[in-house]
């Protein structure tokens, strides 16, 4: 990861923008820079991955403008093939084509990018600040105005806080130009459904799914992969297994007394044959952890902040223990094609409807979870089940075929990689079992209980009545609050919501938003 900030205009407060872009160093610790830019200031925090000399160090320059980008942009060596009879390029980079292609192409260039990205761009000639963000949100950025009203950038929302009044999400999909935002792609539309057969349209994840996966592959930093011992990040794994001459690197975490997944992470790292790690926690360490995590996360979301537990604590011992660089991870997968709760959806319309807005709202949740876990320690996460193509076509499929009229959740993913021994068939037809369960039932557990001896039943009360915004409804969520208002004082609409199943569903109609409280959830835990 790398970190970006852009002041389009005077600094009110010279200070306080150079505490605010020094919160997110972690994002890049191998160098910092920043220029003046017309009125204004670029800067970026550098974390090497691609074109790992000095001359890939950015703000990037051409003529007049500038940009910074946190991103990584898949098969720019074609890009930079195309633009090379106009363009010297100097670096190795991936993101110095960005220049040429605003150049060339203005902002039509988005559309252009296969890429997971957050760019700010000072175009020189007409004295204008461009900043988007890639469709998912993968990659963050936020924005806020300050006291003057001018505009400010930056990749996390500590960057911004003292420096603006109200701090937002940069919507994904969109770029802003001349004081407006205008989406250049929402991922989560869908024109007309696929009229795909059920072995076609399984082939077709299979093929899409492998070659996002297999682009993720090419850095010139060590790559690693998270491995929970569920569906998702198997895959992930065992096709990167496929594609790699040598052995990759797995990792895995759990509660020391009762982690569900260690024992089929193990499983899956032995079939494919990975050299493998296990990382244990303890419930010291979760409540230890607590307050660190929820800062760095921004967020006071139950779901997203009992995730980033395990997440945090196996990222952190990657960086101290090992020189990996890359995670790959097996986020999106249950937005595109279903959770436990999902199976409670009243017909495909509904199905694909609640599709559509997590994909949305990803970034807020589980891509804003292993975007803030891995970074701050000093990683880059990549996600293969967010790569463009794999998305749009996904969410094309009819969603009758997707809904869980199959006996199994998630049956094309798993019908899909059944031939080729990608896993072995306990693995690939396993109950599927929520991150923050599967690390260990007694983690939550022992959140909740923590909070419990927080707050008397008085001060529950008392307290909770002082939020109208996303009101906390259990004295877990209200601890989460307080800690989150104490780094982001009264920044809470930065989220739309808590992540919980669709209460308007039968069956779905519950206060925590384990899968565990579901009537379906089964063997899932076992």
């Amino acid at each position: 990861m790398c970190s970006i900030i852009g002041y389009c205009g005077p600094v009110a407060d010279f200070d306080k923008f150079r505490k605010g872009f020094q919160e997110t160093v972690s994002r890049g610790p191998d160098d910092s820079r920043t220029v003046n830019a017309g009125k204004g200031i670029l800067g970026f925090h550098r974390l090497a991955i691609m074109g790992l000399t000095p001359s890939g160090m950015q703000p990037f320059k051409l003529g007049k403008s500038y940009v910074v980008c946190n991103g990584e942009i898949y098969g720019f060596d074609k890009l930079k093939k195309e633009l090379s009879g106009e363009y010297t390029f100097e670096s190795d980079s991936d993101c110095e084509i960005l220049l040429p292609m605003y150049e060339k192409y203005g902002t039509d260039m988005f559309s252009m990018l296969d890429a997971e990205f957050a760019c700010i761009i000072y175009d020189g000639e007409n004295d204008k600040f461009i900043a988007a963000r890639d469709p998912i949100g993968i990659r963050p950025l936020y924005y806020g105005f300050d006291e003057k009203g001018t505009i400010v950038f930056a990749s996390e929302a500590k960057n911004l806080v003292g420096l603006v009044e109200k701090i937002s999400p940069f919507p994904p999909g969109h770029y802003y130009k001349d004081g407006s935002f205008t989406c250049y792609c929402d991922i989560a539309r869908v024109e007309e459904y696929s009229h795909d057969d059920l072995e076609t349209v399984c082939r077709n994840i299979r093929d899409k799914l492998v070659a996002g996966v297999e682009k993720r592959l090419v850095a010139d930093a060590k790559v690693g992969f998270l491995l929970s011992g569920g569906l998702d990040s198997s895959l992930v794994c065992a096709i990167a297994a496929k594609k790699s001459k040598e052995p990759i690197k797995t990792f895995a975490i759990g509660m020391s007394e009762d982690a569900i997944d260690l024992k089929y992470a193990k499983q899956v790292a032995d079939f494919i044959g990975s050299d493998h790690k296990e990382i244990f926690m303890t419930s010291d360490e979760v409540t230890a952890s607590l307050e660190t995590v929820i800062k760095l996360l921004g967020t006071y979301d139950i779901t997203t902040i009992r995730a980033s537990m395990g997440m945090y604590l196996i990222c952190k011992a990657i960086h101290e223990q090992t020189d990996i660089r890359v995670l790959l991870t097996g986020e999106i997968s249950d937005e595109l094609f279903g959770y436990k709760y999902t199976d409670f959806a009243p017909d495909a319309e509904a199905f694909q409807a609640e599709s559509q807005k997590r994909i949305r709202e990803l970034h807020m949740y589980d891509v804003l979870r292993a975007d803030r876990c891995i970074s701050v320690n000093s990683l880059e996460a990549r996600v293969p089940f967010g790569d463009l193509d794999f998305v749009k076509y996904v969410m094309a499929i009819n969603p009758e075929m997707k809904m869980n009229k199959y006996g199994k959740g998630k049956y094309l993913l798993r019908h899909a990689f059944e031939e080729g021994e990608y896993l072995p068939d306990e693995i690939l037809w396993r109950e599927k079992a929520a991150f923050s369960d599967a690390v260990g039932h007694s983690m939550v557990d022992y959140l909740k209980d923590y909070a419990e001896k927080t707050y008397t039943d008085e001060e529950y009360e008392e307290k909770t009545a002082g939020y109208t915004y996303a009101p906390p409804f259990t004295k877990e969520s209200l601890l989460y609050r307080e800690i989150f208002e104490k780094y982001y004082p009264g920044q809470a609409e930065m989220i739309v919501d808590f992540w919980m199943p669709n209460k308007e569903w039968d069956g779905c109609d519950v206060n925590d938003p384990s899968a565990r409280v579901l009537s379906n959830y089964g063997d899932s835990g076992k």
